[in-house]
C-alpha cells in the first residue's frame, strides 16, 4: 500500500485548517487515514505549524511520499533534517545536536518575525488613528463654516482685510526719528 503524507482540510468555507496525516495515496483527501502526525493554521501570520517529527521521520523511513505543501511544512519544521541526518549514517548524539542548533536558530527567526508583524500592525493602526482624526478635524471645519450665518462671515473677512491694510501700511511708512535733544553745559 503505497503511503502519502498530506494535508486533510478541515475548518469552515474561507477559514481552512489542516491536518498533515500519513494515509493510503488511494483514498479520498479527507478520507480514511492512518496516523495523523502535525496540524497546520495557514490563516495565522505566521502559520502555524505543529509536527510530531519522530512520527515523521518514522513515515519517511518507512517510505511514504510527502506532498510537496507538507514536503515544505516537514521542511519548515526540521522533520527532513531528522531525515537527511538519518540517511547520512550520522549518531544521534550528533543529529540531536545538529537539529538543536538549527531549532534554535529557527525558533529566534521566527519569534523576530512575530514582533515584526506586530510593531508593523501597531504603526499601521497608528497611521489610520491619525489620518481618522485630521479627517474629522476637516469635516467638523467644513461643516462649521457651512453653517456659520453669512454676516458673520463677512465681518471676519473685512476685519482680517482691515489688519492686513494696517500691516501694509506699517511696512512702507518709513518711521522717523525724534531729534535728540541738545543739553547745553553753561
Amino acid at each position: 500500500m503505497p503511503v502519502k503524507l498530506r494535508l486533510r482540510r478541515l475548518g469552515s468555507k474561507g477559514r481552512p485548517y489542516y491536518h498533515i496525516v500519513a494515509a493510503d495515496s488511494r483514498s479520498p483527501r479527507d478520507g480514511k487515514f492512518l496516523e495523523k502526525i502535525g496540524t497546520y493554521n495557514p490563516i495565522t501570520t505566521p502559520a502555524e505549524i505543529t509536527v510530531d517529527n519522530e512520527r515523521a521521520v518514522y513515515w519517511l523511513k518507512s517510505g511514504a511520499q510527502p506532498t510537496n505543501t507538507v514536503r515544505a511544512i516537514l521542511r519548515y519544521t526540521g522533520a527532513n533534517l531528522k531525515f537527511a541526518l538519518h540517511k547520512q549514517g550520522k549518531t544521534e548524539e550528533e543529529a540531536e545536536a545538529i537539529f538543536n542548533r538549527w531549532f534554535d536558530d529557527k525558533q529566534s527567526r521566527i519569534s523576530d518575525k512575530k514582533t515584526r508583524v506586530r510593531n508593523e500592525a501597531a504603526a499601521a493602526e497608528k497611521a489610520a488613528l491619525e489620518a481618522e482624526a485630521k479627517k474629522r478635524e476637516e469635516t467638523a471645519a467644513r461643516i462649521a463654516a457651512k453653517n456659520r450665518p453669512e454676516e458673520v462671515a463677512v465681518e471676519e473677512e473685512a476685519a482680517a482685510e482691515v489688519e492686513e491694510t494696517v500691516e501694509a501700511v506699517a511696512e512702507e511708512a518709513p518711521v522717523e526719528e525724534a531729534p535728540a535733544e541738545e543739553t547745553s553745559a553753561e
